[in-house]
């Protein structure tokens, strides 16, 4: 009920609609459709790996001599932005509810493989689950908000994290099965790297599990590296 007053209260043409003073959805929002985590890419498979965020969004104008009212009396979790040389400053925010779930019906996150040989989707499959998005006695796999990017390894291997729910993944590149998972101590919103140790000939996936104040994942400062089986 909050999420339909909310979005009945904003203006929405389409995709295109511009910010108002009344306040615009946008959907996709300013997170999102693909990622600014970027895409993976596996040349032998011809297919490019990218996730997708799927939330609804808001936007409003506030006229320039009640913009420093309306920020000093803004609501947490909301950006203002002042954007100089107009008459007009902005605000805007994520439509949630008042637990923390997006408006917008699930999956909110996807990972997808595009087909470059005719531009056709492979799979698509949901990222994530609604673990520590908000409190739920269930954990159900819906795909949750998501920032980080992927990597695709020479075996056909997508390595991930990038979700609320603080794991990093391995995914089959073909079927977009998921083969493995991990969690992290603290949330994994960034491109996880891979080498080879010349010492012993072993491949790592490494990734910095730092978190996400926008994101609201744990905050932490570790750096950690899984080796893949020899075979």
């Amino acid at each position: 009920e909050f999420c339909r007053a909310a979005i009945a209260g904003l203006r929405n043409e389409g995709i295109f609609t511009p910010p108002s003073l009344g306040g615009t959805l946008l959907y996709p929002g300013f997170a999102g459709g693909m990622n600014w985590g970027g895409v993976a890419w596996h040349p032998d498979e011809q297919l490019v790996v990218t996730t997708v965020k799927r939330m609804a969004m808001w936007v409003r104008l506030h006229e320039r001599e009640e913009f420093g009212a309306d920020r000093r009396s803004g609501a947490e979790g909301v950006q203002f932005t002042g954007q100089r040389g107009t008459p007009y400053g902005m605000s805007r925010a994520p439509l949630l509810s008042p637990n923390g779930v997006p408006c917008s019906p699930p999956p909110w996150g996807t990972l997808v493989a595009v087909d470059l040989s005719d531009g056709s989707i492979r799979w698509e499959i949901p990222l994530g689950t609604t673990r520590d998005l908000a409190p739920r006695p269930f954990i159900f796999n819906w795909g949750v908000p998501n920032v980080g990017g992927s990597i695709v390894t020479a075996g056909g291997l997508i390595f991930i994290a990038a979700t609320t729910d603080q794991f990093l993944r391995a995914f089959d590149i073909e079927t977009g099965e998921e083969l493995w998972k991990h969690r992290l101590p603290a949330g994994g919103q960034a491109r996880p790297m891979t080498f080879v140790s010349e010492e012993n000939g072993k491949q790592y996936v490494v990734i910095a599990a730092g978190g996400h104040g926008n994101m609201r994942t744990k905050l932490g400062d570790t750096v950690i590296a899984f080796s893949l089986p020899d075979s």
